[in-house]
C-alpha cells in the first residue's frame, strides 16, 4: 500500500540519518570532547553564577535572582542547585575581599566554557573550518557576549517570574467556580525554563560555529537537544532517587560524581544537537552537489 511504503521509506531514512550521526560523532572523537567540555563547565559555573548575582544584584533583588538560579540550576543540574547557592552564598558574604583583579580573574574562568565549547564546534564543523576563518579577537569576545546575553536573559525571566508570582495569588471565578493560578504559575516557569534552554542552545548552535547556519537548522538542534535533556533529566533523577547505589560506592564524594555525570551527559546532548547540524548541512551540500551535476551534464564530441 502506497501510505505504508511511504512511512517505512520516511522510517528508513531517518533510522539511516540517526547512524550517520553516531558515526559523524564517533569519527570527531565526540565522547572525549564532550567529556573535556563537561570539565570546563564545572569550572565555569560558580564564577559565572558569582558574577551574575554581583552584577544582577544592582537591578533584581538577591533573593529573586537566589531563587532563579535554583530553579534554573536544579532544571540544569539536578541536585546540584543547593550545594552552588551555598557555595555562591558563602563568597557573596565575603565579596569585600574580592578587587578588580578577582573580578577579571573570575570573569576569565567563567568564558573558559565557552571558549572549549568554540573549539569542540570547529572540529564538529570541519567541514566549515577548511573553507572558513574567525579572526581570534572574534573568537576571544564571543563567550563574553553569551554571559551578556544570560545575563540579560536572567533579568528579563525575574521580571516574568515576578509577574507569575503575583498571578499565583490570584483567583479566577468562572460560573461560579474557583479556580487557584498557582498551578498555571508553576506551568509557565516550567515553560519559560524550557524556551530560554531552547534559545540559548539555538543561539549556541547559530554563533559558534565558524560562518553562517541556517535558523531553521539551529532550530532544530535546539529543539532536539532541549527535548533529549528533558527526557535525560527526568530519567536521571528518577534514577539517583530510587535505584543508584552511587551512594553506598562513592561514600562522601557521591554528589561530585553524580554532579560530573549529569554535567558530562550535558555536554554530550549539546555536541549531539551539533553533530545533527553538521548532518543536516552535509546531506544539502551533497543533494545540491547531485542537482548540480544532473543539470549539466558531460558532453561527448566525436572525431
Amino acid at each position: 500500500m502506497p501510505n505504508q511504503q511511504e512511512s517505512i521509506r520516511l522510517l528508513k531514512r531517518f533510522f539511516d540519518f540517526l547512524l550517520r550521526v553516531v558515526r559523524g560523532f564517533m569519527r570527531n572523537k565526540g565522547l572525549l570532547l564532550s567529556g573535556a567540555l563537561a570539565y570546563y563547565i564545572l569550572l565555569s559555573i560558580v564564577p559565572l553564577s558569582i558574577l551574575a548575582l554581583i552584577i544582577l544584584s544592582h537591578f533584581v533583588k538577591e533573593e529573586q535572582l537566589f531563587n532563579i538560579l535554583s530553579t534554573y540550576t536544579g532544571m540544569l543540574i539536578p541536585g546540584y542547585a543547593a550545594i552552588l547557592a551555598q557555595q555562591v552564598q558563602i563568597f557573596l558574604n565575603n565579596r569585600h575581599t574580592v578587587g578588580i583583579i578577582g573580578f577579571l580573574v573570575m570573569l576569565f574562568f567563567s568564558s573558559m566554557a565557552f571558549g572549549v565549547l568554540q573549539s569542540a564546534m570547529s572540529i564538529i564543523f570541519m567541514h566549515r573550518s577548511k573553507n572558513l576563518r574567525r579572526h581570534f579577537l572574534t573568537s576571544a569576545v564571543i563567550p563574553y557576549l553569551f554571559i551578556l546575553l544570560i545575563g540579560l536573559g536572567i533579568i528579563l525571566v525575574s521580571f516574568i517570574t515576578g509577574a507569575l508570582e503575583i498571578l499565583e495569588k490570584r483567583e479566577l471565578i468562572i460560573i461560579g467556580w474557583t479556580l487557584s493560578l498557582k498551578i498555571t504559575s508553576k506551568v509557565g516557569l516550567y515553560a519559560l525554563g524550557l524556551f530560554s534552554e531552547m534559545f540559548l542552545i539555538s543561539s549556541i548552535y547559530l554563533v559558534m560555529p565558524v560562518g553562517r547556519i541556517k535558523v531553521g537548522h539551529a532550530l532544530i538542534g535546539g529543539i532536539t537537544a532541549t527535548i533529549l535533556w528533558e527526557i535525560t533529566r527526568h530519567v536521571l533523577i528518577w534514577y539517583y532517587s530510587t535505584l543508584s547505589m552511587v551512594n553506598v560506592i562513592y561514600g562522601s564524594l557521591a554528589t561530585a560524581v553524580v554532579t560530573l555525570l549529569i554535567t558530562e551527559a550535558i555536554a554530550l546532548i549539546l555536541l549531539l544537537g551539533a553533530q545533527i547540524i553538521a548532518e543536516l548541512e552535509s546531506k544539502a551540500n551533497e543533494s545540491s552537489e547531485v542537482k548540480l551535476s544532473g543539470s549539466h551534464p558531460e558532453k561527448t564530441f566525436s572525431g
